[in-house]
């Protein structure tokens, strides 16, 4: 937000999150985002604001799934096998990890590395915040150091997860001569088929740039000799399937193949057994992401929701909050509208380029800005530690959407909290 936390002011009690209107309208100074009369719909429809009525009104209803985290237990310490220092990786590699501040490998790592380093095709059970990304880089970059016959493509859901695994690459490699290429949609696809023209030893992308590079001849599935597949359940949900499907058809027989997947789902069994040769299977439990995360439910009724988001964001406690829409239309209104009052916000749907969504997520990140609007599938590549609040502005389509929302608060073994506008 544009202003400091201290200089918010407390809505009264006994009134959290009613419309203050008419007589009950409370004093704000001066330096407060205000009020104002918009037009968003003031009813929580379960349509979502802006919508067109094509789809048929939500079933979901989260008030069955309301809770309070009495007490936050931490979760039993895991105690690594190894150090980093103890894997068989060159001293330029363990430097750069000492340099990351990495000690104690995470459970994912601690297991997966030993076995890629042997060559071992993995499936790793895993979410997104368990460390699985140093897990398959760290003994990949490894393998190109030594090897400079060695070419991987690692394959992600979403642009964001794509650029998080690039840099991630890059912390890596620092004062290598390895070099990486980005091939993500929304991206200028002129520079990445230069890029690839160099042949780079790790390549990075989304499923449908890098079917388009194929078709350009730009690139040949049939020359990598490690792969990952990242987060194969997000890439089912996204509707991959016909592609992960077509660029295993072109891989090469003899590869070294790692799978990752927080679920394993029928689809994603049939996908994985296409895919890996007798594989070490690697399962990190991590708690569910309800577990740590405060659920409530706003009433809207014939109060306008603007409003009733207004009087939330300026509470001191709601210093990083991300709000999810249904819609990109929704998205732009609500990004409009709150600018007017004074907020300071971000915001990232499918219409925006990878540049502004990049430059909205990295503000968010660093505190630049302490609202960030989005709609759900952009939202899956958002992977942040320090959120305090998610607001579902407008109903999740699914209770897998609504759990997918909400685990973007309460993360590290912090209390999170989740409110849902209905």
């Amino acid at each position: 937000m544009s202003h400091n936390s201290s200089s918010r002011k407390k809505p009264s009690q006994g009134g959290r999150f009613k419309s203050r209107d008419g007589q009950g309208k409370k004093k704000r100074s001066s330096n407060l985002p205000q009020r104002r009369q918009d037009s968003f719909s003031s009813r929580g429809s379960g349509r979502g604001s802006g919508g067109r009525g094509k789809r048929p009104v939500l079933q979901f209803d989260p008030s069955l799934f309301m809770k309070k985290v009495e007490e936050q237990t931490a979760a039993q310490a895991y105690v690594p096998q190894h150090k980093f220092s103890d894997f068989a990786i060159t001293d330029q590699l363990k430097a750069n990890i000492e340099k990351k501040g990495y000690v104690a490998p995470t459970p994912i790592q601690d297991q997966a590395i030993p076995h890629i380093l042997e060559g071992r095709d993995v499936v790793g059970t895993a979410n997104t915040g368990t460390g699985k990304t140093a897990a398959f880089l760290i003994p990949l970059i490894h393998a190109a150091m030594t090897n400079p016959a060695s070419r991987v493509l690692i394959i992600a859901p979403t642009r964001e997860l794509a650029i998080q695994i690039r840099d991630e690459f890059k912390s890596f490699t620092m004062g290598t001569n390895l070099a990486s290429t980005l091939c993500i949609g929304g991206a200028n696809i002129t520079f990445q088929m230069q890029s690839l023209r160099k042949k780079p030893a790790f390549v990075i992308g989304t499923p449908g740039r890098l079917i388009d590079l194929e078709e350009n001849k730009a690139i040949h599935f049939g020359h990598y000799t490690s792969i990952v597949l990242d987060e194969v359940d997000r890439m089912l949900d996204m509707g991959f399937i016909k592609d992960i499907s077509s660029i295993i058809n072109k891989l090469p027989k003899q590869r070294h193949s790692l799978f990752f997947s927080a679920t394993l789902s029928p689809e994603v069994q049939k996908v994985m057994q296409s895919f890996l040769k007798d594989p070490v299977a690697i399962s990190v439990k991590t708690r569910q992401s309800a577990e740590n995360v405060n659920q409530d439910i706003i009433k809207v009724g014939d109060q306008n929701k603007i409003d009733l988001l207004h009087d939330l964001l300026i509470k001191p406690a709601f210093n990083k909050v991300l709000i999810f829409l249904r819609t990109k239309r929704t998205v732009d209104k609500l990004a409009k509208e709150l600018t007017a009052r004074g907020f300071s916000v971000a915001f990232m749907h499918g219409d925006r380029s990878q540049s502004q969504r990049s430059k909205a997520l990295l503000a968010f990140k660093t505190g630049q800005v302490a609202i960030l609007l989005a709609t759900d599938v952009v939202a899956r590549g958002i992977d942040i530690d320090d959120i305090s609040h998610v607001i579902n502005f407008d109903l999740p389509q699914t209770y897998e959407d609504y759990i997918h929302r909400i685990g973007r608060t309460g993360r590290a073994d912090k209390v999170g909290q989740a409110i849902t506008f209905v």
